[in-house]
């Protein structure tokens, strides 16, 4: 484990390790699937779980332990992103923000709505009367519902936020969004698979995926130590995130593949604490949007968008990264003297494109080798909050594939398992 990934084993009771399969990986191996999911991250695990839920066999094949990538690196929320209202993403926050009302209701140990707050200062590029057009868009997307609703503060309220600066300071909004704590999450939908009678194995890392001229299955080689076993599938499902097409290159013959850009994401958390919610602010030097978070006990701030070209195993924060959180923080919270005590870097998969990643498109995209029969699907993308509406997604498209069988449970409803206690507002 690097420095970040042994903070979350200590941290978290159950951490150290993803739930184990109930079944020997020798009766896994010795079968033939339906489905082999790759990638044991939110969108591999969510993937898993629709599939054995629609009664389909499966196994999910990491080869280190589950939620150990991005999926345990995000900005621990559950939401519909306000931003993307800006690149006119109206379908994805809509769909996020259903998304969010299933995980409150299927998830509630998991997943609680916080207070969110958008300082509005003179100078800004947002002033007032667009965060508030921006929030009713927000608010009709997501059907106006309670947790939908915004206000603005009145100023005798604004001395209790926090110590957020109120020079220039015109107007505050508070709505409601989600948080969690996206590692327990991803562990709570694997189990959630497995329950379900997915397969999944840890420490499987896969080595060669072939179909011979003829054959209905793939069939995908794995190493475990110092063994390598395989097994037979109808489907391979692609969710191995930024290692997506390092995946694709292991199959013959060639699945389509899409140029990709990997952006990292780096976090920073800052000894000290906020009482009041999650802060939205809006970067002086570029405009970008930027969280301040309560984090267990101490405050999360995130995230960045820089370019990555190297090792995905390999990301991690850099000092620019770093101080252009702090400074950012600093600059809403001047009373704020936290020294950074851990930062740490995620990755991001966005669609190839000239330009800021800020405004790229966030829908997930599923490449296949076939617009009838689909055998191959991968995962490009993908946001925390929409795992489930994805894996639901990747059903039907390989539905012409697998058929039907006998439905054993529907993720709208069907309630993930306890398996930790969270510590996400401790």
């Amino acid at each position: 484990m690097n420095g970040r990934d042994s903070q979350i084993a200590e941290e978290i009771p159950g951490a150290e390790a993803a739930p184990a399969s109930p079944r020997s990986p020798e009766r896994a191996a010795s079968r033939e699937l339906d489905v082999v999911v790759v990638g044991g991250g939110i969108q591999g695990a969510g993937a898993a779980q629709a599939v054995a839920a629609a009664g389909h066999s499966v196994a999910l094949l990491e080869r280190r332990e589950a939620a150990i990538g991005t999926s345990s690196r995000s900005s621990k929320l559950i939401h519909g992103g306000l931003r993307y209202l800006e690149s006119h993403q109206f379908r994805l926050v809509r769909e996020s923000l259903a998304e969010r009302q299933t995980l409150l209701r299927i998830a509630p140990h998991l997943v609680r709505l916080v207070p969110f707050h958008i300082p509005v200062y003179r100078g800004m590029g947002r002033g007032p009367w667009t965060i508030r057009a921006g929030l009713s868009l927000y608010a009709a997307l997501g059907n106006l519902r309670r947790s939908a609703r915004f206000e603005a503060l009145p100023r005798s309220q604004w001395d209790d936020l926090d110590g957020l600066a109120t020079d220039g300071l015109q107007a505050v909004f508070r709505y409601q969004d989600g948080q969690t704590d996206d590692a327990a999450l991803c562990r709570a939908v694997l189990a959630s698979a497995i329950e379900l009678g997915a397969y999944a194995e840890m420490g499987a890392e896969v080595v060669r995926i072939e179909r011979p001229p003829g054959s209905p299955r793939w069939r995908v080689h794995y190493r475990r130590g110092a063994d390598e076993e395989s097994v037979l599938a109808r489907v391979v499902i692609n969710a191995a995130g930024p290692w997506v097409n390092k995946v694709a290159a292991l199959a013959a013959p060639a699945p389509p593949v899409r140029e990709v850009d990997l952006v990292g994401g780096t976090h920073i958390e800052l000894s000290g604490e906020l009482r009041r919610g999650i802060y939205y602010t809006e970067a002086p030097s570029d405009r970008r949007a930027v969280f301040s978070i309560p984090w267990r006990g101490r405050v999360m701030v995130g995230t960045t968008e820089t370019p990555y070209a190297g090792d995905p195993a390999a990301v991690a924060p850099t000092q620019g990264e770093i101080d252009y959180l702090l400074g950012v923080h600093r600059r809403y919270f001047p009373d704020s003297l936290g020294e950074v005590s851990d930062a740490w870097a995620g990755l991001r998969v966005l669609p190839r494109a000239s330009g800021s990643a800020f405004s790229r498109p966030r829908d997930v995209t599923l490449v296949t080798e076939s617009a009838g029969q689909p055998s191959w699907v991968s995962v490009y993308g993908g946001k925390l909050t929409g795992y489930r509406h994805t894996a639901q997604q990747i059903l039907e498209q390989v539905a012409p594939t697998l058929g039907t069988a006998k439905r054993r449970a529907d993720t709208r409803t069907l309630r993930l398992p306890e398996l930790e206690r969270p510590t996400v507002w401790d």
